[in-house]
């Protein structure tokens, strides 16, 4: 077989540790240095001291095992050059220029066709190849921010960018792969196109589908394990998963529309389509309340597409729709219009009797972002429980009543499980298709299955016992403390995980089986906190934890991560925590309270800070320890003053008051009313001082911090100023040149705007040299 050869690069900046004598990389900081740190492998990530004595000769022929993630990575030696088919009939001889004119050359069918690579897989039976396919659109424009990341795990020549012309072509080029999976980043509709591009090619057997959810519902990666959205779990244990996940089958339906003719021509509605927007579907199908607030959502988007740039706003948008359209009441009259026949049953006079104002024709359990509409039949024998993999499809109606009642546990009216499904309507109704909504004429629907796809189940597995040894059994019972972080001391220290433990609050102990999943955690935290409810003092340990916390895990990755509640009851206690249990309460922010205990922090809603009042949290700055002083009474007032002055200070550039007051003990990491900075400040000013000296002295958190307004970093601010010198000295400190503002834009894309070419060639060069963004540093070192 051919060897894969180590890929060494040089380094200016490298995370871990030397493999041969186990030490860190000094990274000092200094600006204009090209002074090479560390000599790292770009497939295994193998990486040494740039010195004889760490990095020997025969380092270099050594044969590489590709990392970590060997079984899905594309060998190198799997990729074949093509060099581009010459012209036979052009002539040796030149010939003389007789015109400046450039002839304008139309590519032929062949050419045009020519690609520069091609797949050659040997065989390889242990392996199983991953394509993965990225939609930088999806979720708030978040798909844009993983593409680097999978590239810097994974060989670039199989990450694929979606709005680079789709998945067809790379799904031909890798369709003789032998084993081979795919990973579709994005929501849904990005999971169905891929599925119907794998139909077109028959491709045989079809490679499985795993999900990195993305996108605003995200109703089949919840099916299947994967959650409701992707936060921050390192992509490396992402990759993990969709290596050891299970292969399941999806049942997938086509629709077939015909015109009804029944209707009166005069009576069509100019404004309604002849054909669905799919003619297939993996999730549901639905017509009437639901599709029309969907529809007036994807309107507004097509119209506003920089409004709806985040999955928040998103959700927002659709909860106004659903509230303004359940007040006009627009979709009561929906029973009158429909004829509905399952398996030969007509179920017309139900429907009328029922009077929905919704019908879903449902293909997996979840429904409009988590929610389970046909529930859990148990004793009503007239129903089984639904599965995606059955045959079957699950028909509900939907009053007002139970849309309401969905969101606390309810279901809708469960009508009919069946096979085949005949829908008439009389009028142009809104319909949406996995989310893609249209205006239907009045027409005729038939449902009937398609096929099965494979698609890949995230498993619960439990991989390590880090509380055990491995001799031991499980124990019956599991004495765990609980403790929380606040968000803000979570984004501050998110890559220090002794600091984050130590700026954790004591919540309390629970006492679970050994075996536990963190679903039954949850339930025991929540016993707790109504333990806690009565007359107890207000300290950190008894304030009441706000209904959006999640659990972290601290122990299987490089630093702590959130856990998506929909992955709870995968996940083991024993897997994510070592003597603490952590979770993080999104909602409460930490202050310095006068009490016995000067250090202790204390936990306060976020609702009942003063408007305008931002106190800083216990610093984890660099400050100079200052001289033993009396111990002075804890006055917010004259810190919120003092800390004003710093900002001042950075605001006129004036570097020796700026330097003084720090020295002083004020600190660094302040922000003022609308969330900036002090770097950002200096970066407006211009002093350049001034941001040389807050990052040598400031955590290096303050790079990539962001103000509230736009969501831009310092480094955004100092592009879109065309400050040179300051985006060199930010840049060089380690600030991320993937992040993105509110409206989707790097710095990059700032300079770009600007009308700095230059600047934004030196920014994009500096890109790629990056390793990795800042939003998930983690290798697999």
């Amino acid at each position: 077989p051919i060897v894969v050869r180590h890929h060494w690069v040089h380094r200016r900046r490298q995370e871990g540790k030397c493999r041969q004598c186990g030490k860190g990389f000094q990274q000092k900081f200094a600006f204009h240095s090209k002074e090479i740190v560390a000599i790292s492998c770009s497939w295994c990530k193998q990486a040494y001291h740039s010195k004889v004595s760490c990095f020997m000769l025969q380092h270099i022929e050594e044969p590489c095992s590709l990392g970590a993630h060997a079984a899905v990575v594309i060998p190198p030696t799997w990729i074949l050059r093509v060099r581009r088919p010459q012209n036979p009939l052009k002539s040796s001889k030149k010939k003389k220029r007789t015109s400046f004119k450039r002839k304008s050359s139309k590519k032929g069918a062949e050419e045009g066709r020519w690609k520069p690579f091609v797949i050659k897989p040997m065989p390889a039976p242990l392996m199983k190849p991953l394509l993965v396919f990225v939609n930088p659109k999806s979720g708030g424009n978040q798909g844009a921010k993983i593409i680097q990341s999978f590239m810097w795990y994974l060989n670039p020549r199989q990450v694929f960018d979606l709005s680079q012309g789709g998945p067809k072509e790379a799904l031909e080029l890798y369709r003789k792969v032998h084993n081979l999976r795919i990973l579709a980043c994005g929501g849904d509709g990005t999971v169905g196109w891929i599925l119907s591009i794998l139909d077109q090619l028959r491709i045989n057997p079809p490679p499985p589908v795993a999900i990195l959810p993305l996108g605003t519902g995200n109703d089949l990666a919840r099916t299947l394990n994967w959650g409701g959205g992707y936060t921050d779990e390192p992509l490396s244990k992402i990759l993990s998963h969709v290596e050891d996940g299970n292969i399941v089958q999806l049942d997938r339906w086509n629709l077939h529309v015909e015109p009804n003719p029944d209707t009166n021509p005069e009576e069509k509605d100019e404004a309604a389509a002849d054909k669905l927007p799919l003619d297939v579907f993996n999730n549901y199908f639905s017509l009437g309340f639901d599709a029309r607030v969907t529809l007036e959502f994807h309107e507004s988007r097509e119209a506003n597409p920089e409004k709806f740039n985040s999955r928040f706003r998103n959700k927002m948008f659709y909860a106004g729709t659903a509230f303004s359209d359940f007040l006009t009441g627009s979709s009561k009259d929906l029973a009158k219009h429909v004829r509905l026949v399952c398996d030969g049953t007509d179920l017309t006079s139900k429907i009328q009797d029922l009077k929905p104002q919704c019908l879903v024709f449902l293909n997996i359990p979840r429904y409009c972002a988590g929610t389970m509409p046909w529930g859990n039949p148990g004793e009503h024998h007239d129903f089984e429980p639904q599965r995606h993999d059955d045959g079957c499809i699950e028909v509900i109606g939907f009053t007002m009543t139970s849309l309401a009642a969905l969101q606390v546990g309810g279901h809708g009216e469960r009508l009919c499980q069946c096979r085949q499904v005949v829908l008439t309507t009389s009028k142009a109704i809104p319909m949406q298709v996995d989310g893609e909504p249209c205006k239907l004429a009045a027409s005729c629907i038939h449902i009937s299955l398609r096929n099965q796809a494979n698609m890949v189940q995230k498993t619960k597995r439990r991989n390590s016992m880090p509380l055990l040894n491995d001799q031991q059994p499980v124990p019956e019972r599991l004495r765990i403390r609980v403790s929380r972080i606040s968000m803000r001391d979570y984004e501050a220290l998110n890559y220090d995980k002794e600091k984050l433990k130590e700026a954790s609050v004591p919540l309390g102990i629970i006492v679970v089986p050994g075996d536990s999943d963190l679903e039954l955690c949850r339930t025991q935290i929540e016993k707790l906190q109504e333990e806690g409810d009565g007359a107890k003092p207000k300290t950190p340990s008894f304030q009441k934890l706000s209904p959006k916390w999640c659990f972290l895990d601290s122990t299987t990755a490089d630093r702590f991560y959130r856990i998506d509640r929909a992955q709870e009851h995968l996940n083991y206690v024993t897997e994510i925590s070592q003597d603490e249990l952590y979770v993080l309460d999104p909602e409460l922010v930490v202050t310095q309270t006068v009490s016995t205990s000067p250090a202790m922090p204390d936990l306060v809603d976020s609702s009942a800070t003063p408007p305008g009042h931002h106190f800083a949290f216990p610093s984890s700055s660099s400050s100079p320890p200052s001289s033993p002083s009396p111990r002075l009474i804890f006055d917010p007032d004259a810190s919120l003053f003092a800390d004003d002055l710093l900002i001042e200070a950075a605001k006129n550039g004036n570097f020796s008051k700026f330097q003084e007051l720090h020295r002083a003990g004020r600190d660094l990491m302040v922000r003022d009313s609308s969330g900036q900075t002090v770097l950002h400040h200096a970066v407006k000013s211009g002093s350049k001082d001034i941001v040389k000296y807050i990052i040598e002295n400031a955590p290096s958190e303050i790079l990539d911090a962001t103000e509230e307004e736009n969501g831009e970093t310092s480094l955004h601010q100092a592009a879109a100023l065309r400050q040179r010198t300051i985006c060199h000295y930010i840049v060089e400190a380690g600030a991320s040149l993937m992040k993105t503002d509110l409206q989707g834009d790097t710095p990059k894309h700032r300079a770009e705007k600007a009308n700095d070419p230059d600047l934004a060639a030196y920014l994009e060069n500096r890109q790629h040299y990056q390793m990795i963004q800042r939003e998930d540093q983690e290798t697999a070192v």
